[in-house]
């Protein structure tokens, strides 16, 4: 199991890495800047996650894969960016909704090894899921994706509740951890597929 989160946080970092560091494109950034959003982006989240239940130094900080990931993201966006610039944007999307869904799970499954509540461990996958995202849309001045996109801390949440459901009743940690994830995936796809939103006052 061990081994598993080591896989999802890592294959979540490089997407949102990637995902960052073509929004600070986007954006108009200088190299650095690109560099830091990424970072950013694929880190935010996952250690702010760290440091509420107590995993300290966040992973961010003690191994170094995470970091290296992040800015290899980043630079394959740079030195890439005449070809990255012409993805259409369902794919962008597609990315963006596997990325989420890589780190709710991961979150959830992390809180739970540090001996967190289930109800906590589920708050705290969607922390790690759209935390990144928060900071990278503060940085580039924008209002967070989390609050104006289709169904999107709710997929988050709803594949964390997923993979805990599934260990409930029963389900080994990869299932349920399968379960989560595509759960998310799923359910934000078709969200901004059919422009899904929670309700809004009148």
């Amino acid at each position: 199991m061990a081994v598993l989160l080591i896989v999802l946080d890592l294959a979540g970092t490089l997407v949102f890495a990637v995902e960052g560091a073509m929004a600070g494109l986007a954006g108009g950034l200088d190299v650095f800047g690109l560099l830091v959003v990424a970072f950013v982006t694929a880190l935010g989240g996952g250690t702010m996650r760290d440091l509420l239940i107590g995993a300290v130094p966040p992973n961010s900080i003690r191994d170094w894969r995470y970091g290296g990931i992040a800015f290899a993201g980043g630079a394959a966006v740079f030195f890439l960016h005449y070809f990255v610039g012409r993805l259409p944007g369902e794919l962008l999307m597609v990315l963006d909704a596997a990325g989420l869904a890589l780190f709710a799970v991961a979150g959830t499954e992390k809180a739970l090894d540090y001996g967190v509540g289930e109800f906590a461990a589920a708050l705290m996958g969607t922390i790690t899921a759209v935390g990144g995202g928060t900071l990278r849309d503060v940085l580039l001045a924008q209002i967070p994706l989390v609050l104006r996109a289709d169904v999107y801390a709710t997929a988050a949440l709803a594949g964390s509740l997923v993979l805990l459901a599934a260990r409930r009743l029963g389900s080994g940690p990869r299932a349920a951890a399968a379960l989560g994830a595509g759960g998310c995936f799923v359910l934000r796809v078709v969200a901004a597929t059919h422009h899904w939103n929670l309700p809004h006052a009148l």
